[in-house]
């Protein structure tokens, strides 16, 4: 296979990665160890996170067209794109926990898709709740309203067999 087929290879590869994610953020890893990258390469894929590094060129033809070709304009030098593919947050949590350990690991930007945000949008991004959490505060909020509706109509009863008992107290 032809230098030009390699690419074009990875070119589409990583368009389908980007066409199937949720979010992406783009991080310059220069300064980072090996096995510290071995070791967030290992902490990615059991969180459903796709790293990937790959020449800018190749990385703007492969993300135009799609819902992130915004990050076009800040890829430049070496960069790493991690993207989120079960989930908005799943690869912002991972790179803000890498990054606070790491302090060599600098995000570039990132996108949720249709816009670019800027890296303080990290933080912002990872704190958000997980599907199932997120269902989990609604199914809260939606049950509490109905627990005090039931407290309310078992107080009625329980006050009227109290008055009842305070009376006969009084009466004997």
């Amino acid at each position: 296979m032809s230098r030009l087929d390699t690419k074009k290879v990875l070119v589409e590869n990583l368009n389908k990665i980007a066409q199937e994610a949720f979010s992406v953020i783009a991080i310059d890893y220069r300064g980072t160890n090996v096995p510290g990258l071995t070791q967030l390469r290992k902490d990615a894929k059991s969180k459903s996170v796709h790293l990937k590094v790959i020449k800018n060129t190749l990385a703007k033809k492969a993300l135009e067209n799609t819902k992130f070709d915004s990050l076009n304009e800040i890829l430049s030098g070496p960069t790493l794109l991690a993207f989120s593919m079960e989930d908005f947050q799943g690869a912002a949590k991972l790179i803000k926990d890498y990054a606070a350990k790491e302090e060599s690991f600098e995000v570039k930007g990132l996108s949720i898709g249709e816009g670019f945000l800027e890296p303080v949008e990290l933080k912002v991004l990872a704190s958000l709740p997980s599907k199932e959490e997120a269902i989990s505060i609604l199914m809260g909020l939606i049950q509490a309203p109905l627990n005090k509706f039931a407290g309310t109509l078992n107080e009625v009863p329980s006050q009227l067999v109290r008055t009842f008992n305070a009376v006969s107290q009084t009466k004997s």
